[in-house]
């Protein structure tokens, strides 16, 4: 049952994990099975690297349209957003991590202005909710990525496009390699699709 991993993962009280697997379960990430608990509804690495794939382009495309320069307030707010999460970090709530770091993220792609991109970003993140955690089990991907968001901050307030775009592609990294990484050494690189949602029931 993935509630006691997720609380003994991350050394968190067992009703922020509930909160987090309830919002998880509302969007199809994992399900409830009866006198079993909350079990992962697992992706083949395959289509964790098509879903990715897709998202970096999308990505990409909103931080390539920003209009430039941009706003003093909105730079603020990703600043603010920005503190947010690091000062989860350092607190180890990971459940704050987690909305700290899908707000900024909004927040960043929302300057774009293209409603339909913005929410096609969206829905793709919503697919690999659940992948996230296994690179924020490691704190070295959570200052990354920490760093990463003030690298961000600092190439909008320089109009540096070119590096904004490199960026978005780096911070993308971490989470699908680590999700496959632990995919591979649990069922081997040959694994057949679904495996590792009928292990997770197992």
């Amino acid at each position: 049952m993935i509630e006691q991993d997720l609380c003994d993962l991350f050394d968190t009280h067992r009703g922020d994990v509930r909160l987090a697997l309830f919002e998880l379960e509302k969007k199809g990430l994992v399900e409830r099975i009866p006198n079993r608990g909350a079990m992962v509804r697992g992706l083949t690495p395959l289509e964790v690297r098509e879903i990715y794939a897709v998202r970096e382009e999308l990505e990409v495309m909103a931080v390539r349209i920003i209009p430039f320069p941009v706003a003093p307030a909105d730079i603020d707010r990703l600043d603010t957003l920005q503190r947010q999460h690091a000062a989860a970090i350092a607190k180890g709530e990971m459940l704050n991590v987690f909305y700290s770091n899908l707000r900024f993220h909004q927040v960043l792609f929302g300057l774009c202005g293209n409603a339909c991109l913005i929410e096609t970003i969206d829905l793709l993140a919503q697919k690999v909710y659940g992948i996230r955690s296994y690179a924020n089990a490691f704190p070295e991907s959570l200052d990354q990525a920490r760093c990463d968001h003030l690298d961000m901050i600092t190439a909008l307030r320089g109009a540096r496009r070119d590096e904004l775009i490199a960026l978005t592609r780096r911070h993308l990294k971490p989470s699908p390699a680590a999700y496959i990484t632990a995919y591979e050494r649990r069922f081997g690189q040959a694994a057949a699709p679904g495996a590792f949602e009928r292990q997770s029931r197992g």
